[in-house]
């Protein structure tokens, strides 16, 4: 019996490869282009969570600043909670949530340990790090935070859902009209809410501790939802990121004059 595979011994080292590779394929080009993609998305929210300017325009909000709770904040679509410094940001206070569930998201951490990290840079390739510890050690210890960033994360998409309604309304506060920012935002919320419902803990949450799914046919129903939709959750973190900057840049253009939001009724 392999040493490690139920025989209570050590676990095996990892597998070493004497050359620096045994790929002939462009194997360095995936996680090039995520660590472009990530970095890019990371500057371009810092930039604009520091910025605190030109993030609303009536009726939209862009989701950086949502929910915005300082007094200080532009518009009127959540009640202000506090008054805070007028040097801290509003967005500072709430990007917190969405950063901690991405950061700690099982797929993402796939990514960024292979993209930043190099462990492991790809399969057949060496890798540089003399050892693995694995999650057990700051700071991957914190990934563990995850089911805890994933409810925060739900209450935030309840509230740009709750934008998404209010973007339903002109300028002056009437509803039953719509612009292409109602659809902007509306298609952020859908596409957060199926990223935060394919996520793993999501699906641990709803069956993941049933030992008779016969028991419990209503969450047995949801977690073969669910199920399917994890299937796909890469798809959907990569998505709900573009839609992310989307709306946020849609919001700034709007607010900046740069450009008119295109009404349909």
């Amino acid at each position: 019996m392999t040493p490690g595979r139920g025989s209570g011994g050590p676990a095996p080292r990892r597998a070493a490869i004497t050359a620096g590779t045994l790929r002939k394929d462009r194997w360095w080009l995936q996680p090039l282009i995520t660590v472009v993609i990530l970095a890019a998305f990371v500057a371009y929210s810092s930039f604009r969570a520091f910025q605190n300017a030109h993030y609303f325009a009536e009726p939209y909000i862009s989701p950086f600043y949502s929910p915005c709770l300082t007094t200080a904040c532009e518009g009127d679509t959540f009640p202000k909670l506090f008054t805070g410094p007028a040097w801290i940001s509003p967005a500072l206070y709430i990007l917190v949530i969405p950063l901690g569930l991405r950061l700690t998201c099982y797929y993402y951490r796939k990514t960024y340990y292979r993209s930043f990290w190099l462990s492991p840079p790809a399969c057949a390739v060496a890798e540089p790090h003399r050892r693995y510890t694995g999650e057990t050690r700051l700071p991957l210890l914190g990934q563990n935070i995850h089911r805890y960033a994933l409810y925060g994360a739900l209450v935030f998409n309840v509230i740009l859902t709750y934008d998404a309604v209010l973007a339903f309304r002109n300028e002056e506060g009437e509803w039953g009209h719509m612009g292409l920012g109602t659809l902007v935002l509306l298609t952020n919320a859908a596409l957060l809410w199926l990223y935060s419902l394919s996520c793993h803990s999501c699906r641990h949450i709803i069956g993941g501790r049933l030992n008779h799914f016969s028991r419990h046919p209503l969450r047995y129903k949801a977690w073969t939802r669910i199920s399917a939709l994890n299937g796909r959750h890469a798809m959907f973190a990569w998505l709900s990121l573009f839609s992310v900057a989307l709306a946020d840049v849609y919001v700034f253009l709007l607010a900046t004059g740069t450009i008119s939001d295109l009404r349909f009724f």
